[in-house]
């Protein structure tokens, strides 16, 4: 509660000291002593003054105003502050997201670039030309025996360049163009591993000394289980047997 001190007393007190210094005045001034009366009537009048308060709790309720708006302009910026934390979590969660999907997104595209790739490769090696002479070893000669070199050379002529590379692949790592390779345990041979390798008399019947015969087979079972040697060699790389 406001404490309020009344002025009344010192109202009367001012109006008596106007008073008497009226009469003074009036006394010098050679006029009457009446001409006071208005001023005490006027002083008479300020009693009615109204009480007023304290200036000490006036000071205290400025200092809770004060304390006041400093707590609201706190909640304020603390409000604030949260709002922003919880926008920047957001974005940060939105950015993960938009992250993973371009990631995802390029993974799949990269995916399907490679499956066209390997489409196109395996067209162009199934238009590739071919080569095919006649069986029971065609245009080279008979021999005794024969090197990894003059093995390689026929397999280069009766493949042909677009897919020897493929077949050389899959021959290095079945025989190492040994063309009297066997296999003790499954009884696979020569040169691409027939099993068994009667199945290479189809291209004549010294498939077991000619390189050009087991060859021609091997060309043959290539191109029509999977379309080429390249063909086979993808088959191979996935499963390590064809």
């Amino acid at each position: 509660m406001t404490t309020r001190i009344s002025v009344r007393g010192f109202a009367v007190a001012s109006a008596t000291a106007v008073t008497t210094v009226g009469a003074v005045v009036g006394v010098a001034a050679g006029g009457q002593q009446g001409t006071a009366e208005p001023v005490e009537l006027a002083a008479a009048d300020a009693t009615l003054l109204a009480d007023i308060p304290v200036g000490g709790n006036t000071q205290a309720q400025t200092a809770s105003l004060t304390q006041q708006a400093d707590l609201q302009a706190d909640a304020a910026s603390a409000a604030a502050r949260k709002a922003a934390e919880e926008s920047a979590r957001k974005q940060a969660a939105q950015d993960a997201a938009d992250k993973k999907q371009a990631a995802e997104e390029a993974k799949r595209k990269a995916a399907e670039e490679a499956a066209k790739k390997r489409e196109a490769e395996l067209a162009a090696s199934r238009s590739a030309e071919r080569s095919a002479p006649a069986a029971g070893g065609g245009d080279f000669p008979q021999q005794a025996s024969y090197t990894v070199e003059q093995v390689k050379a026929m397999a280069q002529q009766i493949v042909g360049g677009g897919q020897f590379q493929c077949f050389s692949n899959i021959v290095q790592r079945e025989s190492t163009w040994n063309y009297r390779a066997q296999n003790p345990s499954s009884g696979a041979y020569g040169l691409v591993q027939a099993l068994p390798g009667t199945k290479m008399a189809s291209e004549g019947a010294d498939w077991r000394t000619n390189p050009a015969t087991q060859i021609r087979w091997g060309l043959k079972y290539m191109n029509e289980r999977y379309g080429s040697p390249c063909g086979a060699w993808q088959f191979w790389q996935a499963n390590h047997w064809y």
